[in-house]
């Protein structure tokens, strides 16, 4: 093994994928996605890097892991959690979509929802829980896909540390780009644990925002009938 190799050998995978990413000049921000840059291997190896440092938190917030049958392994949890679930829409590519064509040339409008999207904020890390409503009004050209499609790219988009008005433009764009309709309507409403569970604990408070795009932007009745058709929130 050459010097070089025996260097790069004792690298933190993170920093490996930091590099790519520097050198590429992409961002990485919380919300991001960098499945790129990351290689076949490396998310197990970051599993492991991501555990170890959970154990110096553990450390330093003086809990006995030695001892406390409760948070032995709580450190490999909490890395796996963070990876494999609520993150994880940062580290995987997009789920595949099967488009298929408007062949019925299909022009009325279409909701999909609610939708129960799950995220964390990328203030606190804390549960963000809500759910999603899309509207969608389809042209000739526009590509179909599948219901359940929308609420796995939802997942995609949500799986990242966000904020939620962040997080419906990303998703927005996302379907825009996979669908490119003549307009396209989102509508959140969540629960913020950052609120709920910390500083003012606030339990019933909401956020709902929206995204409107092309004829649902410019027309005022389109967007007020896909307000209506959307179920009572609670």
């Amino acid at each position: 093994m050459s010097p070089t190799d025996l260097a790069d050998e004792g690298t933190p995978v993170s920093v490996k994928i930091r590099e790519r990413l520097l050198a590429a000049r992409k961002r990485f921000y919380a919300n991001d996605n960098i499945a790129d840059y990351i290689e076949p291997g490396e998310l197990e190896q970051l599993l492991d890097e991501v555990e170890l440092k959970m154990q110096h938190v553990l450390d330093s917030l003086i809990i006995d892991t030695d001892n406390d049958h409760n948070t032995d392994n709580t450190a490999r949890r909490v890395a796996k959690m963070y990876l494999n679930e609520v993150f994880k829409g940062r580290y995987v590519h997009a789920p595949t979509i099967t488009e298929f064509p408007n062949a019925e040339h299909l022009n009325e409008l279409m909701i999909v929802g609610p939708i129960t999207v799950r995220s964390a904020c990328s203030h606190h890390f804390c549960p963000v829980i809500g759910k999603i409503w899309i509207g969608v009004m389809p042209n000739e050209h526009t590509n179909v896909i599948g219901l359940s499609k929308y609420a796995r790219l939802a997942e995609w988009i949500m799986g990242r540390p966000q904020i939620q008005e962040e997080a419906v433009v990303q998703l927005a764009d996302l379907i825009q780009l996979k669908t490119q309709p003549d307009g396209l309507a989102i509508v959140m409403e969540a629960s913020h644990y950052c609120m709920a569970w910390r500083g003012v604990k606030d339990m019933d408070s909401k956020m709902i925002n929206s995204v409107m795009r092309g004829v649902f932007l410019k027309d005022p009745n389109l967007r007020r009938e896909f307000l209506s058709l959307i179920p009572q929130r609670s």
